[in-house]
């Protein structure tokens, strides 16, 4: 069990006793709140949980943590003391610290991947761009979390299934194969009027190049409408191709590609409406078919299927909704961008409208990013003078720092991506600090080596007395009960901040402890610390898709 949570237990059956003993009286107990305190001399863990319990207690503070504290009796707690006006603090006996790290080290590079989840499928759904063009920097915050929000949640043991949902039927499409037609018809000498919305991207300009040094004037005498729905295809799968090519460079990979024409094939979006009509969730209006939303708690009904017969991009986004709980997902998670949060009413509503439970769909909002550079703002990409794209961001960047920038801030704030930073190679730049860290024990590891100092089956770990050696046992120690927490919450960017707060202990560790030209005994037993600390950090950027490379 970890440290915290035998600390929660203690604490918890202890209240309860107390409450059992007439010392306070309380219907409900607060959550118990664990942390470490800025300064050793006040213990290793302190809880404020008197004070939340107060006001339901009716009873003060220091009252209740007296009651609490002459209660615990546990062997492996030093002892326990109250601060202020009922802050308990609480020293541990070092067997407890051993023990965790006895523990850690048995475990190896598994360690902070937890049992898995029984009962609960969820399926994640992020990033899901228009194939119109290239991915920019906004997607790439989208990707880089999603991935990252994938791998966490897999360590720490929920089902989940990753998925794009390519958005290739619709206006979108018509217009990037108009806006393809156009160029490649320009490009063989023809005037021709640009269409309203149509896609003015350098990138439409090359695919068009492509058909014409591919294909010639093949399809100048084509019809119209059959050359639209010859482009429409070729200029689809080179997008496509382009976009995960894009996504693989930058260590996001999709469990499954759901292609919206499906739902169109399968007629799922015709069945979902006339399945609403049945269970009138639906109704007709001027010749349209709208959704009940407001019955569901949106602030409006909504079109679903426009007087003209054609299907609102809400009608498709509930049979794809509908399609994934069939496919017997418990929760849905969805990754949109902010302009999206309007949306989440609609969408819930319609899950409602199906019989489903509203909470099914959970929906993470990412905020925007802006990128510095020399501590100005950059709004256009230097090679086309439109966004900055992903493809050039890694270029910029590499895919590490990229990927690290983008996750180390919750998703709630916007983010300000200094791109000077992200180059830099000092430890002022996060993630080369936490590279750095990794590489450094790396090369420990092969100095012992050289030195030919050997670890014992059972080093004496009661040899690590040192105040940096106990703090990066307990920063370990708490890793465990961080990916539970994390992934609980949603929130990579807590993996990020764990893994950089491990390294600086590491940092302030190897500045004061000598490894080599020390005792054997300590020797052997700081480099199964370290190497527990490289699997540690080994593991977390693992989640984060950041490398941990053994030289820089």
């Amino acid at each position: 069990m970890d440290i915290k949570d035998l600390l929660n237990h203690a604490i918890y059956d202890a209240a309860q006793q107390a409450i059992a003993d007439g010392a306070f009286n309380a219907e409900t107990l607060p959550q118990i709140i664990l942390e470490v305190p800025p300064q050793k001399e006040f213990g290793d863990y302190a809880t404020n949980f008197a004070l939340q319990a107060a006001k339901a207690a009716r009873t003060k503070p220091r009252t209740i943590a007296e009651a609490i504290v002459k209660r615990l009796k546990e062997d492996w707690l030093e002892k326990a003391e109250i601060a202020g006006p009922g802050f308990i603090n609480f020293y541990l006996k070092a067997d407890v610290i051993y023990d965790k790290l006895a523990a850690i080290i048995a475990v190896g590079e598994n360690y902070g991947t937890l049992d898995k989840k029984q009962g609960e499928r969820i399926q994640l759904e992020y990033v899901s761009a228009n194939p119109t063009g290239p991915l920019h920097v906004g997607h790439g915050r989208g990707a880089a979390v999603g991935s990252a929000l994938v791998n966490l949640m897999r360590a720490a043991g929920y089902d989940v299934q990753s998925e794009y949902y390519i958005n290739d039927a619709g206006n979108q499409i018509d217009n990037l194969a108009a806006s393809v037609n156009v160029r490649y018809l320009e490009l063989l000498g023809q005037t021709v009027e640009f269409p309203e919305n149509g896609y003015h991207g350098q990138d439409i300009v090359a695919t068009a190049q492509r058909i014409v040094d591919g294909y010639g004037d093949k399809y100048l005498k084509m019809d119209a409408s059959e050359r639209l729905n010859v482009f429409k295809e070729l200029a689809l799968q080179e997008k496509l191709a382009a976009l995960k090519e894009d996504l693989a460079a930058f260590n996001v990979q999709f469990d499954v590609w759901f292609s919206e024409r499906t739902l169109h094939q399968a007629n799922a979006i015709q069945e979902t409406c006339d399945f609403l009509l049945g269970n009138g969730n639906i109704y007709k209006k001027d010749g349209a078919l709208w959704l009940k939303s407001t019955a569901y708690g949106d602030d409006k009904d909504r079109v679903v299927i426009r007087d003209n017969g054609v299907p609102t991009y809400l009608a498709a986004d509930i049979a794809y909704h509908r399609n994934k709980l069939e496919r017997g997902f418990s929760t849905l998670i969805n990754i949109w961008g902010a302009d999206h949060h309007g949306y989440i009413c609609r969408v819930k509503a319609a899950i409602e409208a199906m019989g489903y439970e509203g909470k099914a769909l959970e929906v993470l909002i990412l905020q925007m990013v802006s990128l510095y550079q020399n501590g100005e703002l950059v709004k256009m990409s230097k090679r086309t003078g439109q966004s900055v794209t992903l493809s050039e961001l890694i270029e910029e960047v590499g895919t590490d720092a990229a990927r690290f920038f983008f996750i180390m801030r919750s998703i709630d704030s916007q983010l300000d991506f200094d791109l000077d930073l992200a180059k830099s190679k000092s430890n002022e730049n996060p993630v080369y600090y936490i590279q750095y860290a990794h590489a450094r024990i790396c090369s420990i590891f092969r100095q012992a080596e050289e030195a030919g100092l050997n670890i014992a089956a059972k080093p004496d770990l009661t040899r690590l007395t040192m105040p940096a050696e106990i703090d990066l046992i307990k920063k370990m120690a708490d890793y465990e009960d961080e990916i539970a927490y994390a992934a609980k919450e949603r929130a990579p960017h807590r993996i990020a901040r764990y893994v950089h707060e491990l390294a600086g202990a590491f940092h302030s560790f190897y500045n004061q402890c000598r490894i080599m030209g020390v005792e054997p005994e300590i020797a052997e037993a700081r480099l199964v610390l370290v190497g527990a600390v490289k699997n540690t950090i080994h593991h977390a950027l693992t989640i984060l898709g950041v490398s941990a490379p053994e030289k820089m």
